[in-house]
């Protein structure tokens, strides 16, 4: 969308004078308050929000839309932590449906994606009090000999803590030696959200904001990058969203170290919070848009496919996201245990490029860091060729 046309749109009568400021800030790339973030959740409707984030977008990234190639190991859902909204966990004490895989098991889930254009596998699980952080390091090193070129993103903020505290070393030693090991990255789970009060309510037992935002700041000092995430669509209000928010705009001008922003969508099956319903999806288009516009030092806003379902995820391509992941071939089951859209989340190359290319938009396969590795508008599926 061209600057002119979006000035125009925004001249219309209907926009309260208030959010005509706001859009003429966000076009001149003036840096939003939080209260106009909240503002724009409040007031702002769909098509306002929508037409306003996909200007962002196309400011930042132009027509395309990412993926990746990528898999999913979860060493164990056994954890010391009792996260009231997580239906994926299962304390040292239970039984059902609890699982621990040895390390020959995960390094088994490597073999079998040997000779694959995988570029990157995802580390993440419960806490489990007996995988501390030298059994990590170890088994990294052995993946990295079997795929030596495998991006490794692993562990969020809150595993991490937990490893650190009870290898008693500081996060920035504990991040050295998983660094050493062969990790390249941090995924951005963990951070929920920030307001401490909700925090108490939801998920008191594991680190704190501040301990979140440490371990990524340290990451990202010794040449880690990583990705930030926000749980919305609980307890939570807008004033909470623009405050998560707004800490990790700050602490992204400081260390530029985010690769990407992922809003992920409360689920309540099967958890301690089940008794509150899930937000619409037109509130979940509401959030990507708002967190397109107010984000601006975030190059890419991701929605996880598997997580909100494929066709709520094309319809955010619109909403100011440009990444839908990629889990081609996902075993993760922290969202599916929760109830998520796909509960069997698979994607072929050719599907996800196509749910890109129906959207009106550009597909390119990247790798973690956003380097493209295919452009996907110059290959042809039919013959596998690529075009000329």
């Amino acid at each position: 969308m061209k600057q002119s046309s979006i000035k125009e749109i925004f001249s219309s009568t209907y926009i309260e004078a208030d959010l005509k400021l706001i859009a003429e800030k966000v076009i001149n790339k003036e840096r939003l308050k939080p209260e106009e973030g909240v503002l724009l959740y409040e007031k702002g409707d769909l098509g306002f929000l929508g037409s306003l984030a996909n200007y962002v977008k196309e400011q930042k990234t132009g027509p395309y839309v990412y993926f990746n190639r990528n898999f999913h190991i979860e060493p164990t859902n056994i954890c010391v932590f009792d996260c009231k909204f997580c239906s994926y966990s299962r304390l040292v004490k239970q039984k059902d449906d609890a699982w621990a895989l040895s390390e020959e098991e995960i390094l088994q889930l490597v073999h079998n994606y040997e000779g694959k254009p995988v570029t990157e596998v995802h580390i993440v699980g419960g806490v489990h009090p007996k995988m501390g952080l030298h059994y990590f390091a170890e088994l990294i090193r052995k993946i990295k000999i079997i795929r030596p070129d495998i991006h490794v993103k692993a562990f969020t903020a809150v595993e991490l803590e937990y490893m650190c505290r009870k290898a008693k070393v500081s996060y920035e030693e504990g991040l050295r030696i998983l660094k050493e090991h062969g990790q390249d990255s941090l995924p951005g789970g963990g951070a929920e959200i920030f307001d401490e009060q909700i925090r108490k309510e939801i998920c008191e037992d594991k680190c704190t904001s501040a301990q979140w935002l440490e371990i990524h700041e340290t990451a990202h000092r010794l040449g880690m990058p990583s990705n930030a995430t926000m749980l919305y669509g609980h307890v939570e209000k807008y004033e909470h969203r623009i405050d998560h928010m707004h800490r990790l705009r700050n602490l992204q001008d400081k260390t530029k170290g985010f690769n990407t922003f992922i809003p992920l969508k409360f689920r309540n099956q099967d958890n301690q919070m089940s008794h509150i319903a899930e937000v619409s999806v037109i509130e979940d288009l509401k959030n990507y848009a708002v967190s397109r516009i107010y984000m601006d030092n975030f190059a890419h806003l991701k929605a996880y496919w598997p997580m909100i379902g494929r066709n709520t995820a094309q319809l955010s391509l619109n909403f100011g996201v440009d990444d839908i992941d990629g889990t081609i071939d996902d075993s993760t089951k922290i969202y599916s245990m929760a109830g998520s859209e796909e509960q069997s989340p698979k994607l072929s190359t050719q599907q996800l490029v196509e749910l890109i290319k129906q959207a009106g938009r550009h597909p390119i396969e990247r790798d973690t860091v956003y380097n493209t590795i295919t452009d996907y508008m110059l290959v042809d599926f039919k013959t596998e060729q690529t075009l000329s």
